[in-house]
């Protein structure tokens, strides 16, 4: 009962061989097309040339021929495809017309659908006898009521162009929630929490009854918290101003927005990790960045305990969440009216497990929840297909 699960970008293939317990093999193969490409599985690394994805999904598995775990016990393949626009609300055998609603749907994710899309279709001429699945990162957010995914356009947009707030990061949210529950010991159906993915793109999710009711990303993943690279909330005339005083043409100014902006455009560099580091060494500019950086994440969870109306947990996960306790007490500095505190012990604690850091009567639990969304991706394909 085994699935290889796959999350094929531009030029990469990252993989996993998982069970219903976790991974029983990973790896991933990088620069897919270039002279040399890289692939790693487990801790043997191979170096030649890919020239494209069905070439490189066939080294795979001559690595895991090579070297196992065999794929002889393999029942299902599933995959990551980011935007399922709002025609996909659960996981799905992957046939023709789904290959072609997915590719229909890569205006919404132009650097992810295609991708996402060509390691389907390598996977199904790959495998021919098993069962593909898509599971898409928008799914769980088809849950928002209108009320919360509804912007304040025209509404031909909406109807015609399908402008409206999908979210993203959910197989992440679905499972760390999930998890969440299973902590508290409460039903899932009972539980309220506010998921906080934080990583190099992050994101902020309000979950009640199992349910996301709202969630920071929009249309597309640039809305919402500050993140490595990119800028989260601006004030939307913030584009047609740039064109105006600064000449900038719209494709700059959304690469600037995607790609130069958040913890890079205000401390020059993306990874907090170095960010801290400046603002250790006295860096004003790295300091003021990790102020906007908290601050945001601190202003989404009062506004989702708002919408929540009683929240059981805050959860952090992904790479920022799960291993840096600065930002998690600051995030989350000032909100003990709210029932919500930090025990700075707890917190600190170099742990990679899932634990509790908030008080033991804290009236909210807040915890850290390491993410596995191959284990999600996993879980659903063979729940529909076993």
């Amino acid at each position: 009962m085994n699935v290889l699960v796959l999350n094929c970008g531009s030029s990469s293939i990252k993989y996993q061989l998982l069970d219903r317990t976790g991974a029983l093999a990973s790896g991933l193969l990088e620069r897919i097309g270039e002279e040399t490409g890289t692939l790693t599985h487990g801790s043997r690394k191979t170096e030649a040339h890919y020239p494209d994805h069905e070439a490189g999904l066939r080294a795979v598995m001559d690595a895991f021929d090579e070297h196992g775990p065999s794929l002889a016990g393999v029942v299902a393949v599933g995959h990551r495809v980011v935007h399922g626009g709002d025609r996909f609300s659960d996981p799905v055998v992957v046939d023709d017309a789904v290959e072609k609603a997915v590719e229909e749907l890569s205006p919404l994710a132009p650097l992810h659908n295609p991708a996402n899309l060509e390691g389907i279709r390598v996977a199904r001429a790959a495998f021919p006898d098993l069962p593909n699945v898509a599971v898409f990162d928008t799914a769980f957010h088809q849950t928002v009521p209108p009320h919360a995914h509804t912007y304040a356009v025209p509404r031909s947009w909406a109807a015609d162009l399908g402008v409206r707030r999908y979210g993203f990061h959910g197989t992440s949210c679905a499972y760390v929630s999930r998890r969440a529950a299973e902590m508290l010991g409460k039903p899932y159906a009972e539980t309220s929490t506010i998921v906080l993915h934080l990583g190099n793109g992050a994101s902020a999710t309000a979950v009640s009854g199992g349910r996301s009711v709202d969630t920071s990303m929009g249309l597309t993943p640039l809305e919402g918290l500050v993140m490595g690279t990119r800028s989260g909330d601006i004030d939307p005339a913030l584009p047609a101003y740039l064109a105006r005083v600064a000449g900038l043409s719209l494709m700059e100014i959304d690469a600037a927005l995607n790609k130069h902006s958040g913890m890079l455009g205000l401390a020059g560099a993306g990874d907090l990790r170095e960010v801290w580091r400046r603002a250790d060494a006295g860096d004003a500019q790295a300091a003021e960045a990790l102020d906007v950086y908290c601050h945001r994440i601190r202003k989404y969870v009062g506004a989702y305990y708002a919408v929540l109306g009683r929240v059981d947990a805050i959860v952090f996960t992904a790479g920022v969440g799960e291993n840096d306790a600065r930002v998690r007490s600051r995030a989350l500095s000032g909100l003990d009216r709210l029932g919500i505190e930090i025990d700075p012990a707890r917190n600190e604690t170099g742990s990679r497990a899932e634990r509790t850091i908030s008080p033991p009567d804290a009236d909210v639990q807040v915890l850290v929840i390491p993410t596995n969304e191959e284990l999600e991706i996993a879980t659903q394909a063979l729940a529909i297909t076993t």
